[in-house]
């Protein structure tokens, strides 16, 4: 890193809400208010909100950072030093697709963005724009530090490696959950000493400890105790699936609700990472039936409807009003690592990164696999964690063979792959034929046929 100051460009800032907590938090490090804040958006007029936004920050708070905002990919890209990528093609509509269509076939998914159809999808339609980010950004900044927050993670961030960049996906299930533990179990979380480590959205707690009390006994009885299947949801917070807060109160998504989690701590031994919402569609168990589902989970949540209601002018001002009133950071991982690539102040986050190198020995080598990892000037480096309880590496591959598949397909253009990745999901396979499945995968391929690469449609 060079004397000059950092260039940090957001490629999707004009994105609701979370663009801007991101900005939030790069500005509360000393070290970086007074970077080049690089804002790229196709659309001009979402990312002039993001940018006013961010203006507004800087100058109520008497700060000499500076806001570049622009629409050209490559005046973006050139010389920046970290890139954030936060953004999801073809928007509200194409999402509409993910969950629609594959409903209709009897798949209900709570959200869609990780495995299972929608995605499988998320991902094909996002290709054709990471790869012409890879191409730029070899040439024009091929020393930057790439972070990823676009879902699917796992697919996403192995893609962009693939092509030559040096990225690291993040996500804040980890954070979440931990708090959210630490919560239940009444012990303040600046005492808790835990490790995680699998894939993203189905990563496991392996350790969660207060001193040298293992914490785990305590958790199964509570847990046993409070999330009963059958058991109703009423009286819960209702959320919006924005977890970038870490919120500290229960709520219909995450603490509140918690029956599938806890039966797969109960049959498999560990809490895993993500909520039981969308921790239901990742395995075949929970969501058979509308009768099953609603024994596991109560209260429907969707994330769908909800970003279809969201107010994203209201969402910033209320954002930008809390900022200035104190500007601190999130939970979010992003920020503490263009510090530390700039200040060479060592911090510790949980990436998504290439399994490789065998960082977790029991899964497969072109997994995308969430680890511990050391942040300094020398950008994320991870940490070996070496195997996982087998038990929890057998339940990480059956999602871990949807997302490689989905990203040879993108890699090597065989369509094939597309229908291969679709039919191993679990929760797919649980409801529908392959011969269904089939259908429904091309029914998807032609619903996003515009945004989709064009080696995947040449073939019949």
């Amino acid at each position: 890193m060079t004397t000059r100051a950092p260039k940090v460009t957001i490629i999707g800032a004009g994105g609701f809400v979370f663009p801007f907590r991101l900005l939030g938090d790069i500005l509360s490090f000393p070290a970086l208010q007074s970077a080049q804040l690089c804002l790229m958006d196709l659309d001009a007029d979402r990312l002039n909100r993001t940018a006013s936004a961010t203006r507004e920050l800087i100058a109520h708070h008497g700060l000499g950072a500076e806001v570049v905002e622009t629409t050209d990919q490559r005046e973006a890209l050139a010389g920046s030093d970290v890139v954030i990528i936060t953004f999801q093609v073809g928007g509200i509509e194409s999402y509409r697709h993910d969950v629609e269509i594959p409903r209709r076939y009897g798949v209900d998914q709570t959200v869609g963005d990780t495995v299972g159809p929608g995605g499988v999808f998320r991902f094909l339609r996002s290709v054709r724009a990471y790869t012409s980010i890879a191409e730029d950004a070899l040439e024009l900044c091929p020393d930057a530090q790439f972070i990823n927050y676009a879902n699917p993670m796992a697919m996403a961030t192995a893609f962009l490696n693939a092509k030559g960049l040096r990225a690291v996906g993040l996500c804040h299930s980890v954070q979440g959950t931990t708090r959210m533990l630490a919560r239940t179990l009444d012990v303040p979380y600046d005492e808790v000493d835990f490790l995680s480590a699998g894939i993203n959205h189905q990563a496991w707690i392996l350790r969660f400890r207060r001193g040298d009390e293992d914490l785990y006994p305590r958790l199964r009885a509570v847990m046993a105790e409070r999330h009963v299947r059958g058991r109703g949801a009423d009286g819960l917070v209702v959320d919006d699936g924005d977890h970038s807060e870490a919120a500290e109160t229960a709520s219909d998504y995450e603490g509140g609700n918690e029956q599938v989690r806890t039966a797969l701590m109960n049959t498999f031994g560990y809490f895993e990472t993500e909520s039981s919402h969308h921790a239901s569609e990742y395995v075949p168990y929970f969501r058979k039936d509308p009768q099953t589902t609603q024994s596991y989970i109560p209260k429907r949540w969707d994330y769908y409807e909800i970003c279809a209601a969201h107010d994203e002018q209201g969402d910033i001002d209320e954002q930008l009003a809390r900022l200035k009133e104190e500007l601190a950071p999130s939970v979010e991982y992003g920020a503490s690592i263009v510090n530390s690539i700039v200040t060479g102040t060592p911090s510790v986050i949980y990436g998504n990164v290439p399994n490789a190198t065998g960082l977790i020995s029991n899964l497969p080598a072109d997994a995308c696999v969430e680890v511990p990892c050391v942040v300094d000037r020398g950008g994320v480096q991870p940490t070996a964690i070496g195997a996982l309880p087998p038990q929890l590496a057998a339940l990480n591959r059956t999602n871990i063979g949807v997302q490689t598949l989905a990203v040879q397909a993108a890699l090597t253009g065989d369509r094939q792959h597309v229908h291969h990745a679709v039919a191993l999901d679990p929760l797919t396979a649980s409801k529908m034929t392959l011969d269904d499945i089939a259908k429904m995968t091309d029914e998807l391929i032609e619903a996003h046929r515009d945004l989709l690469p064009e080696s995947l449609l040449a073939q019949a």
